[in-house]
């Protein structure tokens, strides 16, 4: 090795040791406990702190107790350890399976203000950046992997079947446990959520990016959970006929057919049918479930909204229906 190596070598280590010496103590355990007084630990995994007061950001998958919604029993009990030692019982919040971010609070704080970690954000990460997760697994102090962001713009499927935009991809090991924890960028910024949703994925770290958690949070902070649009339709992504996306001059060349409509949905009201191909929403293209389910944000509910379908097997024709969309609730 030579004397340029040895001299970046040890800039990388200050810089981690820097980071995890700031950041550190942000970090916490958070278990999961049963109903009527049980001790019993049901679960849990990391989180940390993002203000001062006492407001926790974690995996929603380590603050229930199994898949939604059979995970959102009443009488679960949340404790969250610090790293000085400190216990405290923690309020659920609100979260969000979809996107699995869950917020908690920390109940009888009696002084100060808690070290926090930063939330940065994701929308100007460039692969080859420094990225350092850490993580406070039960009965372990910190633990620390560090590596380069190796990937930008993944998604990843939640157990709700919605898929995650943006995840961010590094060889940052995430070990179990640390699911929740932050990832961070050399200047000790949040950049990221580590998740373990994708098995297997041992040598490889995915977490949900900053950007889609300063857009949860405020959310979850308001509502308990994320308000979401709701048609009524279950469908699948299928290909369209080349003559059907020249003759309507369709921006994309697949849609969503329809393969149920729930009576007396937002859909069924309007006049949607099984076999339609749902290819637009409010002058947006959508060329998959997936798509569909994005567009279905809080601003379209309640709301009238343009969907554009195209019907028919032998002559399709494209149909303009009004739709308003109502708030999709999950427990």
């Amino acid at each position: 090795m030579g004397a340029n190596d040895a001299f970046l070598q040890d800039a990388y280590s200050r810089t981690v040791s820097e980071v995890v010496e700031r950041v550190g103590p942000s970090v916490a355990a958070v278990r999961l406990h049963g109903a009527g007084g049980s001790d019993a630990s049901l679960g849990g995994g990391s989180g940390f702190l993002f203000t001062p007061d006492g407001y926790v950001l974690t995996n929603s998958h380590v603050v229930r107790a199994g898949k939604p919604p059979a995970g959102a029993r009443p009488g679960l009990r949340h404790q969250v350890s610090l790293a000085d030692g400190r216990e405290f019982d923690a309020r659920w919040v609100g979260d969000d399976p979809d996107t699995d971010l869950a917020v908690l609070s920390i109940d009888g704080l009696s002084r100060g203000a808690l070290a926090h970690a930063p939330l940065g954000r994701s929308a100007g990460l460039k692969r080859g950046q420094i990225a350092i997760a850490i993580g406070n697994p039960l009965g372990f102090e910190h633990t620390v992997t560090a590596g380069i962001v190796s990937a930008l713009g993944r998604s990843m499927r939640t157990s709700t079947g919605r898929l995650i935009p943006d995840v961010i991809q590094t060889d940052a090991a995430l070990n179990p446990g640390n699911s929740g924890g932050p990832l961070l960028d050399s200047n000790g910024d949040v950049i990221g959520v580590n998740t373990a949703i994708i098995r297997g994925a041992q040598a490889i770290c995915f977490a949900v990016a900053a950007d889609i958690a300063h857009w949860v949070i405020p959310q979850l902070l308001q509502h308990g959970r994320v308000r979401r649009g709701y048609l009524g339709v279950a469908g699948q992504t299928q290909e369209l006929h080349r003559r059907v996306v020249l003759t309507y001059e369709l921006p994309a060349s697949t849609g969503v057919r329809v393969m149920n409509v729930e009576p007396d949905s937002p859909a069924a009201r309007v006049g949607v049918r099984e076999g339609d191909l749902i290819v637009g929403l409010d002058g947006v293209a959508i060329p998959s479930v997936d798509a569909l389910h994005q567009a279905l944000d809080a601003s379209r509910v309640n709301r009238d909204c343009v969907l554009k379908i195209i019907r028919g097997v032998r002559q399709p024709v494209p149909l303009y229906l009004t739709v308003r969309p109502l708030e999709v609730l999950r427990a």
